[in-house]
């Protein structure tokens, strides 16, 4: 970051970064959750985990969209000395920002399995849902302004993960083309845009 430019992380990336995990651990523990009869029954378990995955899904996509469309509008150009960081290292500063909560998230969900079977697990496969849409909601956005939206990486917070928080001023734009991310935060399919 030289001559005044700013290392910065695509917002897309960030919001998708968490998906993944939250999906898998989900899916595992509510898998290992169905083999517990639990205090409730399976039945019930899983009917009740269904409705905290679509309610989880809906909220985690929908929360702080104004703000997150406000910032996307007001975007200023990047500037020539700006650091766009990869895709592979906001994924990894993000993963590593959060492995204490996603273990933690995992032993919550596994517990629960004894009183509510699976229902745990499908809440945290429904996060992963919810930021996989968020992302995606952010995509359209980007293809729309026909521009790629990034955040500063020391607004991002201690977890490398609030890309819309209070801390955060503004974003940045680029051209369509840059970076190693797709619009949506995916990435690039043999440096074609997607």
């Amino acid at each position: 970051m030289t001559r005044g430019g700013q290392g910065l992380a695509r917002v897309a990336v960030v919001v998708r970064a968490g998906a993944a995990p939250l999906w898998w651990l989900g899916v595992i523990s509510a898998g290992v959750g169905v083999l517990v009869p639990g205090i409730t029954g399976r039945r019930i378990g899983v009917m009740a985990g269904a409705a905290l995955f679509l309610i989880t899904a809906a909220v985690v996509a929908l929360v702080r969209h104004k703000r997150y469309v406000a910032l996307v509008g007001g975007a200023a150009r990047a500037g020539k000395h700006d650091v766009l960081q990869d895709r592979a290292v906001t994924v990894r500063n993000w993963r590593r920002g959060h492995r204490w909560w996603l273990l933690l998230a995992l032993a919550g969900a596994l517990g629960s399995a004894f009183a509510v079977p699976a229902a745990g697990g499908m809440l945290l496969a429904g996060a992963g849902a919810g930021l996989r849409l968020k992302a995606a909601r952010i995509g359209r956005l980007e293809r729309a302004a026909e521009s790629l939206v990034w955040v500063r990486v020391d607004w991002l917070g201690r977890g490398a993960g609030v890309p819309a928080g209070k801390q955060v001023k503004g974003y940045r734009a680029t051209g369509i083309a840059a970076g190693d991310a797709a619009p949506g935060g995916a990435r690039r399919r043999g440096g074609v845009l997607v």
